[in-house]
């Protein structure tokens, strides 16, 4: 008889992790890895301006009158070279841009991880307890969605006055809900898994189970409004910066860097206002392209 010749045995598939997973599947998106660095180079610039800047726009000593409103590549007397120009007080517009970036990325991360923070702590409490405590709540949060959030960041500032900490505030009480909205709906569905009924029946406490157990497990949404959110708080921000009840001269952001060049458009001095306009919208539609690919890793019934 003749042998039958054994099959070649097959080789395992390797497990793969599910963060490894996660990642490969965001690498997979040419337009979000884009996202992805344009975030990263902004970031490093916004933390190490006083360092790569050739300038700091806001040290009075460094500014000289004689070098107002000079057009993208122009050289000072001094010997320094305006790439992006320079505005009506003489700064150099890529220094105060990039300052003006390092602003509006600190108000914008702050307010948002504040925000995050409340809106967990409503949205778990509220999904826990059911009952009176989540109609409260909840009524309380379809009324905070209920205006326009411009409106509410535009009422509260007007009460509160100007300033980097009454904006972040503002930001706050406008964008807790959300998170309170979304952890909410994700907690309903864990609280009725059996990792939650064993936890109880432990006799865990309700404040570990809130937040060892069932906080954890309603993240991956979160990540996703947080990622989102920013761009929001950064686009708010700016309006109301640009609308003058924002942060203040002293501490300008890209908002208040494009109301500073608005009066200037119809004289030709385009760059002042336009310049700061395009990286603000590289910031947004950078940050958009990464939160939407997260939602779609993050959720693959989303997937196209």
């Amino acid at each position: 008889m003749t042998d039958i010749p054994n099959p070649t045995p097959q080789k395992k598939a390797k497990a793969v992790s599910p963060l490894r997973a996660s990642v490969l599947d965001f690498a997979a998106s040419p337009l979000a890895m884009i996202g992805l660095f344009v975030m990263v180079v902004m970031a490093l610039s916004a933390i190490f301006a006083p360092w790569i800047t050739p300038q700091n726009p806001y040290d009075l000593s460094q500014l000289s009158i004689m070098d107002n409103n000079m057009p993208p590549g122009s050289e000072s007397f001094g010997g320094m070279t305006y790439w992006l120009g320079t505005d009506p007080q003489g700064r150099d517009m890529l220094s105060a841009i990039i300052y003006g970036l390092r602003m509006s990325l600190m108000v914008a991360v702050t307010a948002t991880l504040c925000a995050l923070a409340i809106g967990m702590a409503m949205g778990i409490t509220a999904a826990y307890f059911g009952g009176r405590v989540d109609t409260l709540i909840m009524r309380v949060v379809d009324l905070q969605l209920s205006f326009p959030a411009i409106l509410v960041a535009l009422i509260l500032l007007a009460i509160l006055g100007k300033g980097v900490d009454k904006v972040i505030i503002a930001l706050v009480i406008v964008q807790w809900a959300y998170y309170a909205r979304t952890v909410r709906g994700s907690a309903l569905v864990e609280r009725q898994r059996d990792y939650i009924a064993a936890a109880r029946g432990l006799g865990l406490g309700h404040a570990r189970v809130m937040f060892r157990h069932l906080l954890p497990n309603t993240l991956p949404p979160l990540i996703v409004v947080a990622t989102v959110q920013i761009a929001q708080a950064i686009a708010l921000e700016a309006t109301m910066s640009f609308l003058g009840v924002g942060v203040p001269v002293t501490e300008p952001s890209l908002g208040l860097l494009i109301a500073n060049g608005y009066s200037y458009l119809l004289s030709g001095a385009y760059w002042i206002s336009v310049y700061p306009g395009i990286a603000l919208l590289v910031a947004i539609i950078a940050i958009n392209l990464v939160g939407d690919q997260l939602r779609d890793v993050l959720n693959p019934r989303l997937r196209r």
